[in-house]
């Protein structure tokens, strides 16, 4: 009996360690509920997010209420810099970090990875082109209600969940 305190006190002790002796956000630091940093998802300024979410998301609390829903068409129209009244796939591209290193001239093109799916622009692009038209855009509310599927009015984190790439 006494092996076993013994034992269950020395695995105590060392679980107790390791936890205590990982830096803050190393890669072998206990993963839990991801507690974005202040500012909303993906830092101040949601840097790192799709434009077509940080848009949508007006409170910027990851998720999609009912009110911003309603309100997706007009959310939308500020991502059209050029003003012709669709999203092209470059509007809704997140724009390149002023702080991201070039990448090599021999580095694959964009097209050679698959990409996550975002269901976002699955339920918005009705016909698959990459862009949203004007009609895309105005159908906008109706198109992000189809995705709620537990059906309480607005999108959750796991229901704005990017999909694997194809073929995944």
């Amino acid at each position: 009996m006494k092996n076993i305190r013994r034992a269950l006190l020395a695995l105590s002790l060392a679980t107790a360690t390791v936890l205590v002796a990982q830096p803050p956000g190393s890669d072998s630091a206990p993963r839990g509920p991801r507690r974005g940093p202040p500012g909303g998802p993906g830092g101040p300024g949601g840097r790192g997010l799709p434009p077509i979410l940080l848009a949508l998301d007006t409170d910027k609390d990851g998720e999609i209420s009912a009110a911003e829903i309603a309100n997706a068409a007009v959310s939308l129209r500020t991502l059209d810099k050029n003003g012709d009244g669709i999203l092209s796939a470059a509007e809704l591209r997140p724009a390149r970090p002023a702080d991201a290193p070039t990448p090599p001239a021999d580095a694959p093109a964009r097209g050679d990875h698959p990409r996550p799916v975002m269901p976002l622009m699955l339920a918005l692009d009705a016909n698959g082109d990459g862009e949203l038209s004007a009609a895309e855009i105005a159908n906008a509310p109706a198109s992000l209600r189809a995705l709620d599927a537990n059906g309480d009015g607005k999108l959750t984190r796991d229901e704005l969940r990017p999909l694997p790439p194809a073929g995944r």
